[in-house]
């Protein structure tokens, strides 16, 4: 179907006059002008909602401090779900408050309780930085669950584009360990691969947010000399037998798009219960859009809504 018209007009707004140079371009310019744009749009989105309490921690991880911010929905009883939430950003931009809206949406659409993690960000810190960090964060939710008021039997790792790769890269290394055990997993426009270009990337390169230069920069940014056939890195490779059950969310006109209907065909093919949603019209990065786009709005909440089922499912 053509592009959604809402996402179209703001395709055109944020169309810049000039390409971007990634030879010259820096992460740190980089993250500014996206938490100033995309960022500040993102919490737009989550204006109308309830008020959703919120408390900003510090725990101890592989390279020094971790922040954390945890989200406690309005209504959350003892007992509630537990998502650990990694935000998107290519592994080089993005934080807790540019995904705070996102995190406000998610917490009110389950009613879990949501633990999101300012993973350490590259250059400055090379894969597997980033995925340590989620996956101390993850062993710290699922350990002091109890403390904030919620059940660590019902919790879910979830992320959106370089943090659905983490969320997918946590939940391997997660079974691999033996703990902690997820009840779920939600991979929205997830980064599982660096190691093919398919098609959608050449179809949804150019002319929709998330371009295939910007890919390449990011992947560069963030593996340097790492093989990209490193599970860790490209968890479409690793072993994916025995992964708790799985909603991928894809963009007809995302270049990921491809990526993440791979990922959810070999979930399945591997016997995991997957809720494959593929949202016609919109583009990579809709969790963030809702505020201007009705239909990414719509698309956000029924994410939201397959995992709180995977989360209220018996056994």
């Amino acid at each position: 179907m053509p592009l959604e018209p809402a996402t179209a007009a703001l395709i055109e707004q944020m169309a810049a006059p000039d390409p971007v140079d990634f030879t010259t371009l820096s992460p740190v310019g980089f993250r500014r002008l996206f938490a100033s744009s995309l960022g500040a749009l993102d919490a737009a989105g989550a204006a109308a909602l309830p008020p959703c309490p919120t408390e900003d921690r510090t725990i101890d991880g592989p390279g020094g401090a971790l922040r954390l911010r945890l989200y406690h929905p309005a209504g959350a009883g003892p007992g509630a779900p537990l998502v650990v939430f990694f935000h998107g950003g290519g592994f080089v931009i993005g934080d807790l408050d540019t995904h705070d809206g996102t995190c406000r949406i998610l917490a009110t659409r389950t009613g879990a309780v949501v633990v999101s993690v300012d993973y350490r960000l590259a250059p400055e810190h090379r894969f597997p930085a980033a995925l340590d960090d989620g996956v101390a964060a993850l062993t710290w939710a699922a350990t002091a669950a109890s403390t904030f008021g919620a059940d660590p039997a019902r919790l879910a790792v979830a992320g959106d584009s370089a943090g659905g790769n983490l969320a997918a890269a946590a939940a391997q290394r997660a079974r691999d360990a033996g703990a902690p055990a997820l009840a779920a997993q939600a991979l929205v426009y997830p980064v599982v691969d660096f190691t093919t270009a398919r098609p959608s990337v050449a179809d949804n390169g150019e002319g929709y947010l998330l371009t295939a230069d910007a890919m390449a920069w990011f992947a560069e940014q963030y593996l340097g000399d790492a093989p990209r056939d490193d599970p860790g890195a490209s968890p479409l490779l690793g072993r994916l037998t025995g992964l708790p059950p799985a909603v991928v969310a894809t963009a007809e006109f995302d270049p990921l798009r491809d990526e993440g209907r791979a990922y959810a065909a070999a979930l399945s093919g591997a016997g995991v219960a997957v809720d494959h949603l593929e949202f016609p019209g919109l583009v990579h990065g809709f969790l963030g859009l809702g505020a201007l786009s009705p239909a990414s709005a719509a698309a956000t909440d029924a994410v939201w809504g397959a995992l709180a089922a995977r989360l209220t499912a018996p056994g």
